[in-house]
């Protein structure tokens, strides 16, 4: 089986970016971006989705977290991208839901070739601790657009804002692990009747 492995970098006046992705990883993260809510966030996507990242990030967060937050997601994506390759074999659609406490959150992608973010998470609070809470909607939607993917993101339930974010990137990790597994019974077959994704 070829490695399915990328490193995507991402050079800006705002932000500098390296993003590493093994699909078929162990769930171990590196994270060096100066957000550390998100590099807490990025780990369970690492952890729950087996895959092996690496994010360092050089950005202008003496403004605010706005850019950095956007251009890993956008760069997160790219590299998920590269490392996937034709997407022959895959399981394609993923969902996963998982309870933190009181907090519930569903998440469902498809590595349609189609980007579409639907996001429905009423966050409780504004921040949690210097991080706006608002900025997962860019982090997502960077990360849908040059993934190419449609993703639902539901928290059905909570009011601690944490957990709902939390609950929302573990279920994010097990549906990504999940849509890009591989299926011995669709080995060399694209999973679509059109013939490509």
């Amino acid at each position: 089986m070829a490695e399915r492995t990328a490193t995507v970098s991402r050079d800006t006046l705002e932000t500098q970016i390296t993003v590493s992705a093994n699909l078929d990883g162990t769930g171990k993260g590196e994270f060096d971006t100066g957000v550390p809510f998100l590099e807490h966030m990025m780990d369970q996507i690492s952890r729950h989705g087996l895959i092996d990242l690496n994010v360092t990030c050089n950005g202008d967060n003496h403004i605010d977290d706005h850019h950095s937050v956007e251009d890993i997601g956008i760069t997160m994506g790219q590299a998920i991208s590269q490392a996937l390759g034709d997407k022959k074999g895959i399981r394609r659609y993923g969902h996963a839901y998982v309870p933190l406490d009181e907090a519930l959150s569903r998440v469902v992608i498809d590595f349609s070739g189609r980007p579409e973010l639907i996001m429905n998470v009423p966050f409780t609070q504004k921040r949690v601790g210097q991080f706006d809470t608002e900025l997962f909607w860019e982090f997502f939607q960077g990360f849908v657009n040059h993934a190419q993917v449609t993703l639902h993101i539901d928290c059905l339930r909570g009011h601690n804002a944490h957990h709902q974010i939390e609950t929302v990137f573990k279920a994010f990790g097990r549906a990504l692990r999940m849509a890009l597994e591989l299926d011995p019974r669709m080995a060399g077959m694209m999973p679509s009747t059109k013939g490509t994704l």
